[in-house]
């Protein structure tokens, strides 16, 4: 199977791929002239040609290529929004990696009541390392794209911006929680907003405050789960309930 890299822009017929993307095709896997490779814009995917490689000692790597012909891309109709609270980095980190293996079209992090305040505070400063695991899980699993990747907000303003779901689901480990399979039986809705909280639980204030945005509350059984491992069979369920 080809591997699939993402370019800013597509320029006529030609395309540049180019910093670690470019390090990576070009030392790691050896890229060759002549070799081919499947390239997206994050809105179209094309087959394409390597022209030259510029693998520098200093300075910007680049990859030149020449287009061959379109990629046929089949499209999901169902589109997830993943709300998820900040956890240990590397944790959270694994999330985001198979958040994007699943099909996420947007991550919103979230700093809830009972996120760790350090992780809250030092989030920013890692921004730019998740958004490129997002990057590098996505052309790794042939995406066209990757997730959109929020701000960290709270809760209870994430609950509030999630008004263009049309099925909004809270996993909890509260006993009133009704079964993941149950809220989902009979939906037929292709815009859900998934979210998933710390491991300390939602407080009662934010519980209200998805209930208030219209978030049913759901279980995915009687254990008690990790946030990744909950991302996971969350996503996993959404997808088989929903997916086409």
């Amino acid at each position: 199977m080809r591997r699939r890299f993402f370019v800013e822009q597509f320029e006529g017929a030609t395309a540049t791929l180019r910093g670690d993307a470019a390090e990576h095709l070009g030392r790691v896997l050896r890229a060759e002239l002549g070799q081919l490779c499947e390239l997206s814009d994050g809105a179209s995917v094309w087959l394409a040609r390597v022209e030259s490689l510029g693998m520098l000692k200093r300075g910007e790597n680049r990859i030149e290529f020449s287009l061959v012909e379109p990629v046929v891309v089949p499209e999901s109709r169902l589109r997830v929004d993943l709300l998820i609270a900040l956890v240990k980095f590397d944790r959270f980190e694994w999330c985001l990696e198979k958040a994007t293996e699943l099909g996420v079209a947007n991550i919103v992090p979230m700093a809830a009541a009972r996120s760790d305040k350090a992780l809250v505070a030092a989030a920013e400063k890692r921004r730019e390392r998740w958004e490129k695991i997002l990057v590098e899980s996505a052309q790794q699993s042939r995406r066209v794209s990757a997730p959109k990747f929020g701000a960290v907000i709270t809760a209870e303003k994430a609950f509030a911006a999630s008004g263009e779901a049309e099925c909004k689901i809270l996993l909890s480990e509260r006993s009133e929680a009704e079964p993941l399979r149950n809220v989902l039986r009979g939906k037929t809705s292709n815009a859900v907003a998934l979210a998933i909280g710390p491991e300390g639980g939602w407080t009662d204030g934010e519980v209200a405050a998805a209930g208030a945005a219209g978030f049913a509350g759901a279980s995915l059984g009687h254990l008690i789960l990790r946030t990744e491992t909950a991302v996971v069979a969350g996503l996993a369920s959404v997808s088989f309930a929903l997916g086409s």
